[in-house]
């Protein structure tokens, strides 16, 4: 009955096939840069430093007496807690003092230790509007100088007793 092209209106073709196999190598492509990418950023953070506890103190930690410490804890952002051990340090001895290193031992009730880390000394340099932390060596202590400080630290295991912790001085440089 119609002179024209025969038209059927219902589509017989089968929808495109997926290239799953294109799909599966792109995914483990990305997988594989994901991993790589995080060993290379994990590489490239400082190891914690651990320093023995039958460790010696430095030589010239005698002349370094830490007074006045003082703990508080706040929240971070990612809803943990933050623990600060703040104090005094005086270089009583002849040489100015541009490092610090100190070991601090967090106890079990046991008196075991529960935790031992060890860190660089930070000065704080200002209190407000915000507590401003900076390395020894930005602000030597010279013979007779007195510097306030605080160690942060970001996690204190839930076995320590909740005394004030041990600090040692087990490295200083000086000029």
């Amino acid at each position: 009955m119609s002179s024209g092209p025969d038209l059927n209106l219902a589509s017989s073709a089968q929808p495109p096939e997926r290239n799953w196999l294109s799909l599966a190598i792109a995914a483990a492509v990305v997988l594989i840069g994901a991993a790589v990418l995080i060993l290379v950023l994990e590489h490239s953070k400082p190891a914690a430093s651990v320093t023995p506890i039958s460790a010696a103190s430095d030589a010239y930690a005698a002349n370094l007496p830490i007074t006045g410490l003082a703990m508080s804890e706040a929240a971070n952002f990612a809803g943990g807690k933050v623990t600060y051990l703040d104090g005094h340090i005086a270089n009583t001895g002849n040489r100015t003092v541009t490092a610090v290193t100190v070991q601090v031992l967090f106890r079990t009730f046991a008196h075991e230790v529960a935790q031992n880390e060890t860190q660089p000394l930070m000065i704080i340099r200002t209190r407000d509007p915000y507590v401003d932390l900076q390395p020894v060596s930005t602000a030597p202590l010279k013979p007779g100088d007195t510097q306030d400080f605080r160690l942060i630290f970001d996690a204190v295991t839930s076995d320590w007793d909740g005394t004030y912790p041990e600090v040692r001085i087990v490295h200083v440089e000086t000029r």
